[in-house]
């Protein structure tokens, strides 16, 4: 199952935000979990779960792209501080299918002309640092823990230096 399919990318409504966090808890612990000890584990149940991010959400401050298949939620990004991508994930029967890019470009475009920022910051984790890596990104600096989540600061720049 490779190739990309037609899907639709854009901001999710309130109602939807279940259904992202959802889908990132989903394939948080198919494809990462493993990776973390399990302070790391309570640490990013903690932060989607969190009635602050919720609240930072509903006033628009927290913004998040979906990608959308058959009316499906498939994949989904979030925004924060204006340029610093804090969640990324692609349900585990979309990869390889340019899901992720898309989401990427999409949110890189909001960020060059509604927020005029030059760049994207990411704290990759250790199943997402090549997929980073492919799409330009580059390391700010070695790998980290921090509160049991493993992660490697990196930054895109967009349209120049």
């Amino acid at each position: 199952m490779s190739g990309e399919l037609p899907y639709e990318i854009r901001f999710i409504n309130r109602d939807e935000w279940e259904e992202a966090m959802g889908l990132a808890w989903k394939t948080f612990l198919e494809f990462e979990g493993d990776d973390y000890p399990p302070e790391g584990v309570r640490s990013f149940e903690d932060f989607i779960t969190d009635s602050g991010l919720k609240r930072m959400f509903l006033t628009g401050v927290y913004q998040i792209m979906a990608a959308f298949c058959d009316g499906r939620m498939v994949g989904m990004i979030s925004l924060r501080n204006q340029f610093h991508i804090s969640l990324l994930f692609v349900d585990e029967r979309y990869h390889r299918r340019g899901i992720g890019r898309a989401l990427i470009r999409s949110l890189a475009s909001y960020v060059m002309e509604q927020n005029g920022q030059k760049r994207l910051t990411v704290n990759a984790s250790p199943y997402g640092a090549g997929f980073y890596h492919r799409l330009g990104f580059r390391d700010l600096g070695p790998r980290k823990e921090q509160d049991g989540i493993i992660f490697t600061p990196m930054v895109l720049n967009l349209g120049g230096k």
